[in-house]
């Protein structure tokens, strides 16, 4: 799945002029905590975020007055604190690789560029989301089996393979590559079946180690 499913758009932005009170107004009307900065023609300039927001808020030791501080605040505009280059990505970048920028680069949001236009903006609750997708933990209606399996070709299918002759419909399938303390691989399997129970236990009775099982919620 690419960047270009799962990003946000349209995208509240600012301008490079806009004033720090009235972008930070902006944000705690629309509940953002990012705002990618472009000019007229929708080229990114910069990105604006609760961090350089709270950088820019006056210290608790200031000896300024609130009239001072209010009048030095209302006088920044967003150019003077914004990320000059924020870490991007395009519409076309796998959603794995853009969890991987975002997880390098410690950022919570990539703005969405096709040719430095701004298209969207993909967020760590965007990753999260896709994430649970993926591993259908928003499923009610399925069950939901941890296996372990001999780290070897074949393996998987064959389960998958048993699982619907069986009569069960899979739903995800997660099996992290690197093998626990056992030397074997953890398939996770979500499945639908008129009897989750059952299928289990004839799972169990081919020599399947079933680590964790959960049915679905009645």
């Amino acid at each position: 799945m690419y960047v270009s499913q799962i990003m946000s758009q349209p995208v509240d932005t600012t301008t490079a002029s806009t004033k720090l009170t009235h972008a930070a107004k902006i944000m705690a009307e629309k509940h953002r905590r990012f705002l990618p900065v472009v000019d007229e023609n929708d080229q990114l300039l910069g990105l604006f975020s609760h961090k350089e927001l709270a950088r820019s808020g006056p210290s608790d030791i200031t000896t300024l007055s609130v009239g001072e501080v209010n009048y030095l605040t209302s006088s920044i505009t967003i150019n003077q604190v914004m990320q000059k280059s924020p870490v991007t990505c395009s519409p076309d970048t796998l959603v794995e690789e853009a969890g991987k920028l975002m997880r390098q680069n410690k950022v919570g949001c990539l703005p969405v560029l096709d040719e430095g236009r701004l298209v969207g903006l993909v967020t760590e609750d965007d990753i999260l989301d896709f994430l649970l997708e993926i591993t259908g933990s928003n499923l009610t209606d399925t069950a939901r089996i941890a296996i372990h399996l001999p780290d070897e070709t074949g393996a998987l299918g064959k389960l998958m393979k048993t699982i619907n002759e069986y009569g069960g419909y899979i739903a995800t399938v997660v099996s992290p590559i690197s093998p626990d303390e056992t030397g074997m691989r953890i398939a996770i399997i979500r499945y639908r079946a008129d009897n989750p129970k059952r299928l289990d236990d004839h799972l169990k009775e081919l020599g399947y180690d079933l680590i964790t099982e959960e049915l679905p919620k009645s």
